[in-house]
Formats: structure tokens, C-alpha cells, sequence
């Protein structure tokens, strides 16, 4: 329900009724993730997307008829048709299974409230029951950063103790996922599968060395949805000028920022310095921290000497393997604009836990689900 959190929150305002449809569960190679989500108001008007297009017009129809019965939740499958692959199904090959929900923000304010949070950028975690106890299917509980149930209820007791602790550790991680609860008599004694959908702050790219590749780098990350941070010790090139596309630009010792400033297991560091006096103690320090990604920009000499240098400065070889040197994919980047599309594939493959390998030479999926990655070791494509 991300992707239309702003609608949403102008509906809940007005205490117009909507149905919502959510993306609960995908298999193959379906083009929107979980929690993808598209409402339709009672004038017909609608917000969102389930499939890319193939399905839209059932989907949109479902909704109008659980909006008009004001029944329970329904759900929905959509899949492949092999004799009619334009017909009502997803021509893509994969399948899609949807939660169709009746919002009324007069009688229910709890989501209205999530939403406020949510679009002011408070980091929220919406835990939808998609399977469980008749009356409990589409009921939410929203949960703050602080790890607390701020709005709404699920059975007032144990559930909705089990699905805070949950809905927290995937806040944390800034991560939307399902999640198997339940089944124990005494914590939770209903089986149930929440859906939690999770706005959390954008992940952080730190760019060190104020360079043309990094003026080119701080345009990609920002178009990828990262807070971008330029950083330089040398204040006459580390100017917001020169890097309008950077959320902040600072001035100062490159590893003297990085020991001040939050980081977490999202972040991305690029160094793009290729000068020893910065790289060597920044880079010690990036690769003792729980950061999601270091690169290091430089020739394969480059490459060597700064490996050499970092052993020799203490950093051990388990650390070492973190860093991405030369930094990018072989993409036969020369340009800045070509080298800030290779430095951030390899920044998407291994936050995905992927090859980037081409996906011509890939058999199976296209899209894998994050359970098959950790079990496949993130061997797969896109």
C-alpha cells in the first residue's frame, strides 16, 4: 500500500470508504512486489497498481463489488493462461495472489493515522493479516520505530504482542515481508500470516571524493531513492553547486565523518578518493562497520597497493573480501554517467544478493523471492 500512501492518506482525511486490493503473495515472474497495492473509491476513482497492466481490469472490478457488499475481505489468484494469454491473467508467466478489503477511515481510523505517520516520513511498519481466525483477515496493527503498537489491534493480547516483535525486526531492517506467526499456546495460539508493509527511511549513500564521477553518482543514487551524501576534506570542491543532486554535501576528513555520522546495513560507501591519505583510514574504518556495501574506485595497480596498504593497517582478510575494488560491473563504463550506471548495478546485485550476470544467461525466474536467495546463496538474476 506504499506505492499509494499519499491517496490513501487523502482518502482517510475526507473519511472516504475505499477498497483496498494488496499484492499478498507472488510466485514467478510477476512484475510488482508484495505489497503492492491499488483502491478504488466509491465515484470509481482508482490509485495504484497490482500487475503492470494485464489484470487491472478484474482487480478493478473485484473492488467495486466488495466496496458495494461491504462484506468480508476477498482474495483473489491471477495466473498465466495458456490458451489465452490476454485473457484476464499475467502474461508475464508469473502469478499473483490479492487481498481485496473494504476501508472505511469513519468507523476505522487506525489506518488513517499509520498513513499520517508514513507520509511524514516516520519510519511505520503496517502489519496486514492476510490468512489467519475468521474476523481477524485484513485487520492491521501499525508499529513505530521505537518497536511499539501505536494504532489498532488485533486481539488485544498475545497476537498483537507477536506481530509488534515482528513488524518491529522488519522496521529495523527496512524490509516489507510476509511472515508465518502463530501456532503456540503460549505466545500466540492462532496460526496467521501477516503481511508487513514497512516505510522506513532511505537508505544512505556516502560518497567520498568530490569528483566529476561523483557528481554523476550522486544523480543515479538519488534517482534509486538513496539519501545522498557528497563528502570531500577539500571545501572548495565540496560545494552544494557542484553536486545539486546530493542531499547534503560536506566538508571534512572523509573518515572523521564516517566515525560521526548513522549508518546501518542499507548503507552503500563509494570511494571515489583513489588518493591513499583519505582512502586508507576511511576504508579501515568502512569495513569494520555493518554497512551493506564499500567500493573503491582505482586501476587494478591501485587496486593492489590499496590492499597492501590495509593489511598492513590491520584490516584482515575476512574484511578485506567486503570491499569492491575496482569498483562496478564490467560494463565498459568510460564516462562518469556510464561509470555511476556500473557502480550502481553492483550496488543493486548485492543488495539483492545477486550475480549480475546477464539474465540471458540465467535459467529459472527472473525474479527470485527473498527466501530464495538466502537459500540459493543469491546466485540467481535480477
Amino acid at each position: 500500500m506504499l506505492n499509494i500512501a499519499d491517496t490513501l492518506h487523502r482518502w482517510c482525511r475526507e473519511a472516504r470508504p475505499f477498497a483496498l486490493a494488496t499484492v499478498v503473495d507472488v510466485s514467478g515472474s510477476a512484475p510488482l512486489p508484495v505489497g503492492t497495492s491499488v483502491a478504488v473509491d466509491a465515484d470509481g476513482n482508482a490509485a495504484g497498481s497490482v500487475s503492470g497492466g494485464c489484470v487491472e481490469g478484474a482487480v478493478y472490478e473485484l473492488c467495486r463489488q466488495v466496496l458495494h457488499d461491504q462484506g468480508p475481505p476477498q482474495r483473489a489468484w491471477f495466473g498465466y493462461s495458456d490458451d489465452d494469454a490476454f485473457a484476464v491473467g499475467l502474461t508475464c508467466g508469473g502469478e499473483v495472489d490479492v487481498l481485496v478489503q473494504r476501508v472505511d477511515p469513519a468507523t476505522d481510523p487506525h489506518l488513517g493515522l499509520a498513513l499520517d505517520d508514513i507520509v511524514h516520513d516516520r519510519p511505520t511498519a503496517v502489519a496486514q493479516v492476510v490468512e489467519g481466525p475468521h474476523g481477524m483477515v485484513g485487520r492491521m496493527l501499525c508499529v513505530l520505530a521505537d518497536g511499539t503498537a501505536s494504532y489498532g489491534t488485533l486481539d488485544g493480547g498475545p497476537t498483537d504482542r507477536v506481530v509488534t516483535a515482528q513488524a518491529g525486526a522488519l522496521l529495523r531492517s527496512g524490509r516489507t515481508a510476509r511472515a508465518e506467526l502463530g501456532g503456540d499456546a503460549d505466545t500466540c495460539p492462532d496460526r496467521l500470516t501477516v503481511l508487513v508493509h514497512v516505510a522506513a527511511s532511505r537508505p544512505r549513500m556516502l560518497i567520498f571524493g568530490a569528483v566529476d564521477f561523483a557528481a554523476a553518482l550522486s544523480r543515479a543514487g538519488r534517482f534509486l531513492g538513496y539519501h545522498v551524501t557528497v563528502c570531500d576534506a577539500r571545501p572548495v570542491f565540496a560545494t552544494a553547486a557542484r553536486f545539486p543532486h546530493a542531499d547534503e554535501v560536506v566538508a571534512d576528513w572523509p573518515h572523521r565523518y564516517l566515525e560521526q555520522t548513522h549508518v546501518d546495513t542499507r548503507t552503500a560507501v563509494c570511494v571515489l578518493t583513489h588518493d591513499a591519505k583519505f582512502d586508507i583510514p576511511l576504508l579501515r574504518l568502512a569495513l569494520d562497520l555493518p554497512v551493506g556495501y564499500v567500493g573503491a574506485m582505482g586501476s587494478r595497480r591501485t587496486h593492489d597497493e590499496r590492499l597492501r596498504r590495509l593489511y598492513d593497517a590491520g584490516v584482515t582478510e575476512e574484511q578485506l573480501a567486503r570491499l569492491r575494488s575496482p569498483i562496478g560491473l564490467d560494463l565498459g563504463a568510460r564516462t562518469p554517467e556510464e561509470t555511476a550506471v556500473s557502480i550502481t548495478a553492483e550496488i543493486i546485485a548485492c543488495a539483492s544478493h545477486t550475480s549480475g550476470l546477464p539474465l540471458s544467461r540465467r535459467t529459472g525466474p527472473i525474479h527470485r523471492s527473498a527466501e530464495d536467495l538466502v537459500t540459493s546463496g543469491g546466485s540467481a538474476g535480477r
